[in-house]
């Protein structure tokens, strides 16, 4: 029985040993630390310069104590933000010369490999069907998507969907993030080509009105090639050129003459369009800190021969401001304008789509040719968790994050509309407003899970839920 206590607590001793020794921070004389070797760890696929691209400290440095603190955490973040890893830790040891202090970087790697079924809402979101189309399952695709992530180990990924039911809808596409050796140039090429049969005609008093047919109305096809280029961490460039072709039904021209503008029925011209981000969030999935710019300018018509001629400019801009630990506030402002006045509908964007909205109008689309939005969120943490599940054999799967968020929200938008009675629209060219309050479930794997209660300046009060993936 003695000799189990004895080996018992050698090993406690040796555990607490080798955990003190993996927290260990060297200093000279003065208080400064120098950095000895940066090892990775975990990453049984990510080459480990992809890794090592994130990180600002490099060996040799000379820092702080608090500043090699702060300066881990930073590109800790970062590191996370390549959406490569479930978990991501840097750790600090001594060297074998106890002159330096390593780095310890230890990953656990994502399911790379990703083949689903695909069952989802052909509308514009979860709310527009369950209020609008009647939960009516008909308004539904199904199909599989696969996503091959990571494939060279260089944040490479392979993605292709193919679905059916209501818009059949097919896609192909990879990116290679890293073309040249300073990991500072990438590409991503790809196609996608779809059908509808029941077709958004035209946009009536702020509802998308839907035409029935058995008939095939419209086709679209689009391929494109966009470089990316990424000087610093925060930074990003890239210059899209695509080639779209679409072609629609003699009904759908009748019902809207300005679809493709001037009763046209095919539709084809080339796209170039430039974007400049300035992303530095503490974390892509849910933000809580830091800040994002974005900026676009593009060009649709670069040939004489093209039937759209359009030019537009976005911008956005978002800024994250932790009040307390568990209190935190962000606001944000986007905007879009576009040229010339008149357009055809099918390039006519307006607030509606993605999350360019005012909360509260989630069942409206508000067409015209530029608007601006002012989005602003107060957000209290209940809860933030990272439970390990040894009964799972998967290692991609058995770290689950789990993190509750209560919030109020307030939202202003105004959309610009220079034909208002080819939409009868009674949103558009007027103040829109809208608040409320919410919760956000935030798991692994970048979904979001957002309940919202409404209430807008038409005195229309609703609730909202929506789930998503976030990048």
């Amino acid at each position: 029985m003695k000799c189990y206590k004895e080996i018992y607590f050698l090993l406690f001793f040796l555990t607490i040993a080798g955990f003190a020794c993996s927290q260990t921070v060297i200093t000279d004389s003065t208080g400064y630390v120098t950095i000895g070797e940066i090892l990775v760890e975990g990453n049984h696929k990510t080459r480990s310069g992809i890794i090592l691209r994130e990180m600002a400290i490099r060996t040799g440095d000379t820092l702080t104590t608090e500043s090699l603190k702060e300066k881990l955490e930073i590109d800790r973040r970062k590191v996370v933000n390549t959406n490569l890893f479930v978990t991501v830790d840097l750790l600090t040891q001594a060297s074998l010369d106890s002159t330096h202090t390593d780095i310890r970087i230890v990953v656990k790697e994502r399911w790379y490999f990703i083949f689903l079924p695909v069952f989802q809402l052909a509308d514009r979101n979860f709310n527009e069907w369950w209020y609008e189309r009647k939960r009516d399952l008909s308004r539904t695709t199904f199909g599989v998507y696969l996503s091959y992530g990571n494939v060279t180990g260089r944040a490479d990924k392979l993605r292709f969907l193919a679905e059916f039911g209501f818009i059949p809808k097919f896609e192909l596409a990879y990116t290679l993030p890293y073309l040249d050796k300073a990991k500072k140039t990438g590409v991503t090429i790809g196609t996608s080509y779809s059908i509808n049969k029941t077709t958004a005609f035209r946009t009536w008093r702020d509802k998308l009105q839907y035409f029935n047919s058995e008939d095939i109305n419209r086709k679209r096809f689009t391929s494109y090639v966009s470089f990316t280029r990424r000087n610093k961490y925060y930074t990003f460039h890239s210059l899209d050129l695509r080639w779209s072709y679409s072609k629609i039904s003699d009904t759908i021209s009748v019902l809207n003459p300005n679809y493709l503008l001037n009763n046209r029925k095919e539709q084809k011209y080339f796209q170039l369009t430039y974007t400049f981000s300035y992303d530095r969030r503490d974390n892509v999935q849910y933000a809580l800190s830091g800040q994002t710019l974005g900026l676009q300018v593009s060009k649709t018509g670069l040939l004489p021969s093209d039937d759209v001629n359009l030019l537009y400019f976005y911008g956005s801009y978002r800024k994250y401001i932790p009040l307390s630990k568990k209190l935190f506030f962000n606001t944000g402002f986007r905007g879009r304008a576009s040229f010339p006045k008149r357009q055809p509908y099918l390039q006519t964007i307006g607030l509606g789509y993605r999350n360019d909205l005012v909360r509260g109008y989630e069942l409206y689309v508000v067409d015209g040719q530029s608007y601006g939005l002012i989005k602003n969120e107060l957000k209290y943490r209940l809860f933030s968790i990272q439970k390990h599940l040894s009964f799972i054999p998967v290692r991609q799967f058995n770290t689950i994050p789990l993190a509750m968020y209560i919030n109020t929200f307030a939202d202003a938008g105004y959309v610009k509309n220079n034909y208002p009675e080819f939409s009868n629209t009674r949103l558009g060219n007027k103040m829109l407003y809208g608040a409320g309050a919410g919760l956000d479930v935030v798991t692994f794997y970048n979904i979001v899970a957002r309940f919202n209660l409404t209430l807008n300046a038409k005195g229309e009060q609703r609730f909202f839920f929506n789930v998503a993936r976030e990048f």
